[in-house]
């Protein structure tokens, strides 16, 4: 495998074969049944918050969020203030970048952690028992201002237009989180919470024996909140009360996970 070309790179070589590297251990597959038998999707769902004239419903908006980060960890958050195109384009441009030629993302390619704009296939691939079938960009827009000039033409402009927005929500979020612990609302913002900012753009290609790989293996973000734009295709889950989930995508709306820092910091 060229690293450089990533995961796509082996899909678009025609490969009929999921390279060694890539399968996972007969013991984690064993592991997913654990989401079988008596618990069925159907029994919950991850909690919806609308943040539709939230000024005028405050109240409900900080109760949902509190039972919603207490109990799951996970909600979806809708009416929240970014305009449908905006994430439409984001997606459209995420794989805009992950589907243009090779030479073209080779320029971003690189794993070095200072770089702020790179385009890698598995951070942690001299690390984990196999590699995720997933290649991502990666750029840190955050707390030191990017240079828009650093971000790959291709999707530029609506990664800076979808941060700005972002950033604005998650002040938003943080702010019902504080007033949730029964603290001042600017208080998770007084702590820095929310100068940090990374987008992370996953791309997954099309597996040719997807029941050995896996696109994310389990983990939880080391960061204080992620927000999350899914496409329509679907795959996310989560872990809750022992059993693994399924989040459908819902149009229009942005998940949200507490991260281990908010946890460890409000815990």
């Amino acid at each position: 495998m060229n690293r450089k070309s990533g995961v796509k790179g082996l899909v678009d070589a025609g490969i009929t074969k999921v390279p060694r590297f890539f399968i996972r251990p007969p013991e984690d597959i064993a592991a997913d049944d654990i989401n079988t038998g008596e618990w069925t999707n159907t029994q919950f769902t991850i909690p919806v918050i609308d943040l539709k004239n939230m000024y005028s419903r405050r109240d409900e908006a900080v109760d949902g969020v509190k039972w919603a980060a207490k109990e799951v960890g996970f909600f979806q958050v809708v009416n929240h203030g970014v305009e449908n195109r905006v994430l439409e384009e984001m997606l459209e441009a995420v794989r805009g970048f992950h589907e243009q030629p090779r030479e073209v993302k080779e320029e971003y390619y690189s794993r070095e952690m200072t770089r702020k704009v790179k385009y890698v296939s598995n951070f942690d691939l001299y690390k984990s028992k196999y590699a995720n079938w997933r290649d991502t960009l990666f750029c840190v827009m955050g707390p030191d201002p990017l240079d828009p000039l650093e971000l790959p033409l291709v999707s530029r402009d609506i990664m800076m237009e979808y941060s700005n927005n972002v950033c604005k929500l998650a002040t938003v979020l943080f702010e019902l989180l504080s007033e949730a612990l029964g603290l001042k609302s600017d208080h998770l913002k007084e702590m820095d919470c929310v100068k940090g900012h990374a987008l992370l753009s996953h791309y997954y290609p099309a597996c040719p024996e997807p029941e050995l790989a896996m696109g994310t293996t389990k983990h939880s973000d080391p960061d204080f909140l992620t927000i999350l734009l899914q496409d329509d295709i679907g795959g996310l889950q989560i872990f809750h009360q022992n059993h693994w989930i399924d989040v459908p995508p819902v149009h229009g709306a942005l998940v949200v996970n507490i991260g281990d820092l908010l946890q460890a910091s409000t815990g």
